[in-house]
C-alpha cells in the first residue's frame, strides 16, 4: 500500500481538496465572491468573453486578487474564491458564455443542482377538465356527426372526443436534461481551467464531478 502526501500550499499547509461543484459553492456561497463580467474594448456585450488564459494572466498580475471584493465593503473574500469567480466569468461562448457563467454562479450561491426532473414520467391527460356536482369531468368537443337507426328511425348524433396531451411534455423533460448536461460541461471546463492554471493557494480542485447523466442508471 502506498501513502499519498497532502499537497501543500505556498505556506506549507495542506491544501483543502474539493470537487469543482463544492469549490464553486464555497467560493460563491461561503466566501460570497462576486461574478465580474468584464468586456474588452473591442467587444460588445453580445460578443465573445475573455479567454481563460487572459483571465489567468490577469489574476497572476493582480496577485490572485480580482475585482470581486469591491462589493464586500469591509469584509474579506478569499483570493482562491476570487480566482474561481474570475474563471467562471471567462466561460466561452461555446458553453453558453455570460448566461452560463451567471447560471453556474447563481446555482452555486444557492447550493443547488439544475433540476433534471428526476422520476418524472409523461402522462396522457385531458387538455381541459370541468368540475360540477358530479365530480371532475373531461371536456369533450364535437369532431363530427354520424347517422344511426334506433327503433326504426334514423337519427343524427354528434361524435364527441376528449382532447388529450402529455404532461409534462416529453420535450420539457428532454430540455431540462439538456440543460443539466450543459451545466455539467461548464463545470468540467471550470475544473480543467483551475487545475491547469494552478492559481489556487489553499484549495486543490479534485477530479470529482457530478454524474453527467444521473437519469441513466
Amino acid at each position: 500500500m502506498t501513502l499519498q502526501r497532502p499537497i501543500n500550499n505556498r505556506g506549507g499547509r495542506p491544501k483543502r481538496a474539493l470537487g469543482v461543484q463544492a469549490a464553486l459553492e464555497w467560493a460563491f456561497r461561503v466566501e460570497k465572491a462576486q461574478l465580474e463580467l468584464p468586456l474588452r474594448e473591442d467587444v460588445s456585450e453580445e460578443g465573445s468573453g475573455f479567454g481563460l488564459e487572459h483571465l489567468l494572466m490577469q489574476c497572476a498580475a493582480l496577485g490572485c486578487k480580482v475585482d470581486g471584493g469591491q462589493h464586500k465593503r469591509g469584509s474579506y473574500t478569499h483570493p482562491d474564491a476570487e480566482v474561481i469567480a474570475a474563471t467562471v466569468a471567462g466561460m466561452p461562448d461555446s458553453l453558453g458564455g455570460i448566461r452560463m457563467a451567471i447560471r453556474v454562479a447563481e446555482l452555486s450561491r444557492a447550493g443547488l443542482t439544475p433540476d433534471w426532473m428526476p422520476g418524472v414520467v409523461p402522462r396522457c391527460v385531458p387538455v381541459e377538465t370541468r368540475r360540477n356536482q358530479h365530480g371532475e369531468r373531461s371536456i369533450t368537443v364535437v369532431v363530427g356527426t354520424d347517422r344511426v337507426q334506433t327503433r326504426g328511425k334514423w337519427r343524427t348524433l354528434e361524435v364527441l372526443a376528449c382532447p388529450v396531451t402529455w404532461r409534462p411534455h416529453p420535450e420539457q423533460i428532454a430540455s431540462a436534461r439538456r440543460g443539466f448536461e450543459d451545466w455539467w460541461h461548464a463545470l468540467d471546463w471550470v475544473r480543467d481551467g483551475l487545475v491547469v492554471g494552478r492559481m489556487l493557494r489553499d484549495v486543490e480542485v479534485t477530479a470529482a464531478m457530478p454524474k453527467v447523466r444521473p437519469w441513466r442508471r
